[in-house]
């Protein structure tokens, strides 16, 4: 009995000894990489070519099934479409071009006609007699000094006023925080909707409440006048609204960094915004003077005596007419005109970009 117990204990030891035996772990076996069959390497350098290898004949002639043509033939159709295309319109272009400058011609052969050519039934595109003295009876009859020089006091001050008025209510518009800033800018812009005729009534009362006009009590000086023709249009919406909107692109964090500098909103205004805003300004500026240079209703309603009217509304004086005839001389009118159209005109051509550069900054989203 002792014997068969002593074969048991040994054999739990022997189990106990085995069980705490690490098993050895076995190395993992990777295995390399099969060696692709050549067929399989037939296969896959089939499917790549080596451009550079191949040699493509200059002379082959590509054929599109489809239409039956050549890559020559289509190049060709595609040659002349554009040729076409670009041809009308050239032809386009020239034909507005012509529309444009045709009255200018005309204006121009005009004020070298005499008045029995003008008159007369079967019109020339050039004059038979090319008359000079046309514009020498300009000025030696035509008041055109005095005109000019009222024209161009009166547009240089409206212009002045209207750049300081858009400058400030800009500004105001776009960067200066207070309540119903938006409502108030919308009512602006509504006005913009109503004809300038209908502010034609208005604005003479307030002129008339001033003296600034002639009455049965009192006779306007030209002081007067001036004042009568500029400052009921020192504010301009369509020129503060342009403006706001170039405002606008500056970015809001120059405004701060300036605030931080301790700048003031003046200070900030005339040494970051205004020269920001320099092409736009010129654009109201030239804009404004050509209004200003043009008008001829507003003027002719507030002044009574010829001598303080501008240049607009001598051109429909008297001067123009023949006494005997009860005609008026249509040569020395358009050569009148003509020198009043020069001025402007030279004005639009050498500022022309800052015009387009400054509408079309206004036009983009800051």
């Amino acid at each position: 009995m002792l014997f068969e117990e002593e074969l048991e204990q040994q054999a739990v030891v022997e189990e106990e000894q085995v069980e705490e035996t690490p098993v050895e772990e076995q190395p993992e076996v990777v295995e390399a990489p099969k060696e692709p069959k050549p067929e399989e390497e037939k296969v896959e350098k089939a499917q790549y070519i080596d451009f550079a290898s191949v040699k493509v004949n200059n002379n082959l002639v590509l054929s599109i099934t489809e239409a039956s043509k050549t890559v020559d033939q289509i190049k060709k159709a595609e040659k002349v479409t554009h040729i076409i295309f670009t041809a009308l319109t050239y032809l386009f272009i020239v034909a507005l071009a012509l529309v444009v400058i045709f009255p200018f011609y005309w204006m121009i052969i005009t004020s070298l006609k005499t008045y029995s050519e003008i008159t007369q039934e079967q019109q020339t595109f050039f004059p038979s007699v090319v008359m000079w003295t046309n514009y020498v009876y300009v000025f030696q009859h035509f008041n055109f000094f005095t005109y000019m020089k009222n024209t161009i006091v009166v547009a240089i001050f409206s212009t002045i006023g209207t750049l300081l008025t858009t400058i400030f209510a800009a500004f105001a518009f776009s960067r200066l925080q207070f309540k119903g800033r938006e409502a108030l800018f919308m009512v602006f812009l509504a006005t913009m909707m109503i004809p300038g005729e209908m502010m034609v009534i208005s604005n003479y009362i307030t002129v008339a409440s001033f003296g600034w006009i002639t009455s049965s009590t009192h006779t306007q000086t030209l002081m007067e006048a001036y004042l009568a023709m500029i400052v009921p249009f020192w504010v301009s919406v369509f020129h503060i609204y342009l403006l706001r909107q170039n405002f606008k692109q500056i970015p809001n964090e120059l405004y701060l960094a300036a605030k931080v500098d301790g700048k003031s909103d003046w200070s900030y205004l005339w040494k970051v915004m205004v020269p920001l805003a320099a092409p736009t300004l010129i654009s109201i500026t030239i804009l404004k003077f050509m209004g200003t240079w043009n008008s001829y209703v507003w003027p002719n309603l507030v002044t009574e005596i010829p001598q303080y009217r501008l240049i607009s509304n001598g051109l429909r004086e008297s001067s123009f007419q023949n006494a005997d005839l009860g005609t008026i001389e249509y040569g020395y009118q358009m050569a009148a005109s003509i020198l009043v159209t020069v001025p402007l005109f030279l004005l639009f051509i050498f500022f022309r970009k800052y015009i387009m550069k400054g509408v079309g900054r206004a036009g983009i989203k800051g």
